[in-house]
Formats: C-alpha cells, sequence, structure tokens
C-alpha cells in the first residue's frame, strides 16, 4: 500500500513539476516579477498541497505573493509548527528569490512532503518586486525595507508584519545576499568565499534560551547541512577587512527582518548568501542552489525539533504577555571582544586559494552600556496621531487610559540632546531628567499602552528617549525630542 501511495505522488509530482524561469533560461537570466507571478500561480493551480495569495502591492503596485505549504487548512492545526521564510527584500540581492523558486519544487517532491506532517511553511520569494526589476536595493518609494521594521512606513513590510502576527510563527528566517568584492579587502589580497553565511539573533533582550538554541544547536546544523549539499557556509560577520577593522555577528537593531521578530522570542534568522561582482548574475546556479540549501535546512531543522523549539517558543513568549521577564531593558547596546580570536577562512586573490587568517579584533558579544527600569505601560498622547497610527500597525493592545490602570505616571524632561555611536553611525543620544507628573496630567487625553503584551520589548526600546534603536531616531519622530521640553510620552509605572 504504502509502495502504491510513493508511486501515486511521484506521478502527482511530476505531474506538477516544471522548471523554474530561471532553470528554463539555463541560468542566465533574473527571473522577472511577471514571470514569478505566473510561474506560482501555475504551481498553485496544480498542487492541493500548496495555495498562494496577494499579500498586498508594491510602492509601484506589484503582487507581493505568500505561498503556503500545509496539509490540511494553514495554521488550524496548533500541534504543527510554523515557519515563515522571506527573500530579497533588497532588489539587487536576487539569489534570495531565485532559491525561493527553487525550493518550491524541492519541497513537492514526494520524498520532502513528510515535511508537512509536523510543519506549517509560509513562504514569501519576493519582498521588494520594484527593487528587483531595477536591480537596485531600496524599493519603489526609495526605502531600504530592511530599515523599515519598526516604524512600518512601507506596503511591503506592513504586510509581513500583519502576516506574521495572523499566524505567530515559531520560526523564521530572512534571506539576503552580501557583497564581499570591496576595495579595501582587495588591497588587502584577501575576501570572503563563503557560498552562504548566517546569522542569529544578537539583541541581548531577547531570551538567552532561544540563543542558546539558535548558536548551539540550529547554527552547526546548517553549517553541516549545507556542506554536504556540497557548498560552503559560516557565520554572518560584518565588519573588516581584517587587520583594519574589527569584525561583528550582526547588528541588535530591532528594525531589521531577524531582530524585529527575535525581540517576539521567535527563532529567527538571517541567511545571506555571496553574491556577484557588480551585483550581477555571475555564478548564479551556484548561488541560487547553495541558498535554496539553507532554506530546505531550516525546514529539516524546524521539523527534527518541532516539539522542542515550539514549547521553548510558547514559554518565553508567555514571559513577556505576562510580564515576568527582566525588570531592566537594555536600550543602548555596542559590540565588544570576549578575548577570542577568530580562525577565518579567506580567499587569497594571490593564490586564488582559501587560507586560514587570524581575527584578533572580534567582537563577538553584545553588552549593554545603558538600560531603563521597564514600566507597566506608556501613556500616548492622543493629539499625536501618528504614534497610534504606529500602534495600529503593530497590531498593539491599547485603551483609553484611567484611574484603574494608571497610578504613578514618570515624565522626562529633556536637557539637552546629544549624539552617540550606533554601529558606525550617528543617532541622537539626549540627556534627561526624570519628574513627577501624576497629577499634572489629564488622563482621558492619553491612550495607555500596556508592556504586557508579544512585543514587550520592542514597545520598551521603541518609545524610550534615550533608546539608540528607537522611534526618535527616525524623521518621522524626531519631533518628539525637543531640547528644554517635555518628552510627549509619558510612563506608567508599576
Amino acid at each position: 500500500m504504502k509502495k502504491i501511495l510513493f508511486l501515486l505522488s511521484l506521478i502527482s509530482y511530476f505531474i506538477i513539476a516544471q522548471q523554474t524561469p530561471l532553470e528554463k533560461s539555463n541560468f542566465a537570466k533574473l527571473t522577472s516579477h511577471e514571470e514569478l507571478k505566473q510561474f506560482i500561480q501555475e504551481v498553485d493551480a496544480k498542487s492541493d498541497l500548496i495555495n498562494t495569495e496577494v499579500l498586498t502591492k508594491s510602492a509601484e503596485g506589484r503582487e507581493l505573493f505568500a505561498v503556503y505549504f500545509s496539509k490540511g487548512k494553514f495554521g488550524a492545526d496548533k500541534n504543527k509548527i510554523r515557519v515563515l521564510i522571506f527573500a530579497q527584500q533588497h532588489g539587487n540581492e536576487q539569489s534570495g528569490k531565485e532559491a525561493a523558486l527553487l525550493l518550491i519544487n524541492e519541497l513537492l517532491k514526494p520524498e520532502n512532503q513528510y515535511l508537512f506532517d509536523r510543519i506549517d511553511f509560509c513562504l514569501i520569494p519576493q519582498m521588494n518586486p520594484d527593487g528587483s526589476e531595477k536591480n537596485k536595493r531600496r524599493n519603489g518609494n526609495d526605502v531600504d525595507l530592511n530599515r523599515n521594521h519598526l516604524i512600518l512606513t512601507e506596503p511591503e513590510t506592513i504586510a509581513l508584519h500583519k502576516l506574521f502576527d495572523k499566524y505567530l510563527f515559531e520560526v523564521t528566517m530572512d534571506v539576503h545576499e552580501y557583497w564581499p568584492f570591496g576595495e579595501e579587502w582587495k588591497k588587502l589580497g584577501f575576501r570572503r568565499n563563503f557560498d552562504v553565511t548566517v546569522g542569529a539573533v544578537t539583541n541581548i533582550n531577547i531570551s538567552e534560551k532561544i540563543k542558546k538554541l539558535s548558536y548551539e544547536k540550529y547554527l552547526p546544523f546548517v553549517f553541516d547541512f549545507i556542506t554536504k549539499q556540497g557548498y560552503s557556509a559560516f557565520h554572518y560577520l560584518p565588519g573588516g577587512p581584517v587587520g583594519v577593522d574589527y569584525l561583528r555577528y550582526s547588528t541588535f537593531d530591532i528594525n531589521d527582518g531577524r531582530q524585529s521578530f527575535g525581540i517576539q522570542n521567535t527563532l529567527s534568522f538571517i541567511q545571506e548568501g555571496m553574491n556577484g561582482e557588480n551585483y550581477s548574475t555571475d555564478n548564479l546556479e551556484r548561488r541560487a542552489k547553495s541558498q535554496m540549501a539553507g532554506m530546505l535546512a531550516l525546514i529539516k531543522f524546524s521539523y527534527n525539533n518541532k516539539k522542542e523549539i515550539k514549547k521553548l517558543v510558547a514559554e518565553e513568549r508567555k514571559k513577556l504577555i505576562s510580564n515576568k521577564v527582566n525588570n531592566k531593558v537594555a536600550i543602548q547596546l555596542d559590540h565588544f571582544s570576549d578575548g577570542t580570536e577568530l580562525k577565518l577562512k579567506l580567499l587569497s586573490y594571490y593564490s586564488g586559494e582559501d587560507t586560514i587568517v587570524t581575527v584578533k579584533d572580534f567582537r563577538s558579544a553584545v553588552k549593554s552600556v545603558y538600560d531603563v527600569e521597564r514600566p507597566k505601560g506608556y501613556l500616548i498622547p492622543k493629539q499625536l496621531p501618528e504614534l497610534k497610527d504606529w500602534m495600529d500597525k503593530h497590531n498593539l493592545n491599547y485603551s483609553d487610559a484611567n484611574l484603574s490602570k494608571v497610578k504613578k505616571v514618570e515624565g522626562y524632561f529633556i536637557d539637552s540632546v546629544g549624539t552617540l555611536d550606533f554601529e558606525r553611525d550617528t543617532v541622537k543620544n539626549p540627556f534627561v531628567s526624570v519628574i513627577d507628573v501624576t497629577d499634572k496630567i489629564e488622563l482621558s487625553d492619553y491612550y495607555f499602552l500596556p508592556v504586557s503584551q508579544l512585543k514587550n520589548n520592542m514597545i520598551v526600546i521603541a518609545l524610550e528617549p534615550k533608546s539608540m534603536l528607537g522611534l526618535v531616531t527616525y524623521k518621522q519622530f524626531e519631533h518628539l525630542l525637543e531640547a528644554g521640553d517635555k518628552y510627549k510620552v509619558l510612563r506608567v509605572m508599576k
């Protein structure tokens, strides 16, 4: 009976299977949005395993597709683990999109359909169709989507977070490409040469248990899986060149695709394949297939470790919702060395061979340089509709303020505004005084935003005036921070 079922599934696969647009071009031509659209629609029409949805339209009116893989109604079986992969936030990082289409065919193979006994999987092959058509980094509004996950001004990122809020995926991955061909590296005669690099969460407000699972279990698994597929893999390490500047794990900012979900105690990753020189189609077959191997690794890891991941994520999210978390929230952080030297394999421009280089300035640790006490919540002035709009886009729970919810209220007075270095960028750093305003405000003028919800840490990081990752670091909200004036968002104390 099992053999008959397998043969039937094999026949079904060959009926459904079709080459991706990239395969049809013999890996020579990038897939256009229209070709992507046609491929997805044709596969959807032939397969009972998948369903597709248009999440939104891009800034220039192109569809953003979500492809759902499920044996049954997606999200209905709470025993299954929910996994989300989204690719090509940056339009000139093309291999993620191409890999995602290859992945669709790979998952439809009979030998891989067992994965959906435990998994409901959602794939967004292309987050930035406008940028992709022009092979440019930014979207149609000239916005970097991977810096937009906190303020949510763009239709693409708004739709992604709406999708996440609907299904509360336990595992997510954001797929990019890195570019190793910089002139400073060439001067030294070496460059990075890994087919795929992978990064886990780094923000220290995220659950330590989730970080431990990510670094100690997932990263070794994915590196081994990709290597066995014939490709090379390592940690995603921005910075350098070696000997000139330090290397580190990726940013701790909650405004990118990985940390914005990680800060909600999600098992969340970034994957970066190696781009082509001049952001071209160089070596595109290897780039796409190695990225697809990394995506498949995440799905198989989620299948193999379903119970552990679901239990851990549920427990750590419950702590956020019940506010049983650390009373301190780190809102200014930096990268530090713990004394560990890194042995890094690099490609020599002179010999054309790989060589091992010792990195002495490897800043692998993220530490807080400024904490705040976690409040009960915040009072949001009703006269600032941009803040209400921000709360709505993030699907936050809030209500009218009243005495049953608010007893003691603190405010900040902005004495002066300085600056602070944030990963070689400059952000505002106000000097503040704390003032008691409990009896000096009219509660009917405010909304009450409690921190006791899934986005607990995000709320605090976003709304504190001294946060290097907060709203006030963006032009849309910089008016909230004026020297010699009161900060308009108030803290409700426990």
